[in-house]
């Protein structure tokens, strides 16, 4: 035999090892998917921020499986309308006010699912606050407030929930991180400082909870169309800020729908994965970034170049639904105002 030939012989018996090798990887994967397939029926589930916007998205799609809802929110006028869209549909929903980032009130809030549906099988910590505007407009108080509401809520309500988790062996946690958990955004630094605290947090909790039968999920979306750019605080040029934040949320090709993303979120939980990134540009950005993570710093430079620059009301902020402009609301942002209505926004 020639050396040529037993070098072809050896090239194919180690590409049929590789071959071997990943397809026992994928098979010992989904057997262990099937393994932590999760029954939502009858099962509690306690939504944080779960009056308006994708939280709202998730407790119909978590009803539709036969699930329980327990939802939360900070205003009690946006929970009763939640009630009232969850009851048009056929589902009954406990909510209640909590203010997230006090302790003893995710304790109380705790207490109060408990003491209405017996135990919290899963949670899913969705509250969120978004701070859009240049770097120079953002103070401290804007990133001990991310930190608050993305890192601390979260971890004050696992810890609520975790100890009845662990006793009985069983449970579902998901965290709704942000793409922004993985990429910093020059123009959304203090909500990307939260969100990142957030991943490592969740993904740190998923591998000391898997001994315990309880299963951590993070998630991680890029843009949503919920119609949440209207109670999004901008800063500086608040006015071209909302801008050009509601027109990208609104485009088909950038962003996806609440209720689909909801779907894939649930399907998510059920199988117990370690992450969701969605939708498929996000999926593009985070894989970029992790092959070439100089290159995508340097194009996100680029575009920080063409965003509104500071100025206008500088460190002040304003939401949304009072920043509008001749082009938001415009026809460019036809879906994302359709999704606000749709999705308790307004």
């Amino acid at each position: 035999m020639t050396t040529s030939l037993r070098e072809d012989r050896s090239s194919s018996i180690g590409w049929l090892i590789a071959a071997g090798v990943a397809g026992g990887m994928l098979a010992a994967r989904a057997a262990l998917r099937a393994r932590r397939l999760y029954d939502l029926r009858g099962k509690v589930v306690l939504i944080t921020g779960g009056s308006r916007g994708l939280g709202l998205a998730l407790a119909r799609a978590f009803a539709h499986e036969g699930a329980r809802i327990a939802v939360c929110a900070r205003d009690a006028r946006e929970i009763e309308r939640a009630r009232d869209d969850l009851a048009s549909r056929g589902i009954e929903a406990f909510g209640t006010p909590c203010d997230l980032t006090e302790r003893a009130g995710v304790e109380r809030l705790v207490r109060e699912v408990r003491a209405r549906y017996g135990r919290i099988d899963v949670l899913v910590n969705n509250a969120g606050l978004i701070q859009v505007g240049p770097m120079e407009t953002m103070t401290p108080a804007d990133y001990e407030e991310s930190l608050r509401i993305h890192f601390w809520a979260p971890l004050y309500t696992m810890l609520a929930v975790l100890p009845e988790m662990r006793r009985r062996r069983s449970g579902r946690i998901v965290n709704i991180s942000s793409v922004g958990g993985k990429i910093s955004m020059a123009h959304l630094l203090p909500y990307c400082s939260g969100k990142f605290a957030l991943t490592g947090l969740s993904e740190g909790m998923r591998a000391a909870l898997l001994q315990d039968n309880v299963v951590v999920t993070t998630v991680c979306p890029g843009l949503l169309r919920t119609g949440s750019p209207r109670n999004a605080f901008f800063k500086g040029r608040h006015r071209a800020e909302y801008s050009w934040f509601s027109i990208s949320d609104s485009l088909p090709i950038l962003s996806m729908g609440a209720a689909r993303a909801a779907r894939q979120i649930v399907t998510a939980c059920k199988r117990g994965d370690a992450e969701l990134v969605i939708p498929t540009m996000a999926k593009v950005w985070v894989t970029v970034n992790a092959l070439f993570p100089g290159l995508m710093t340097d194009l996100l430079g680029s575009l920080e170049r063409s965003l509104p620059q500071p100025g206008g009301i500088g460190s002040a902020r304003e939401r949304g639904a009072r920043s509008g402009s001749a082009l938001s609301p415009s026809p460019l942002t036809l879906l994302g105002d359709s999704a606000a209505v749709r999705h308790n926004e307004i």
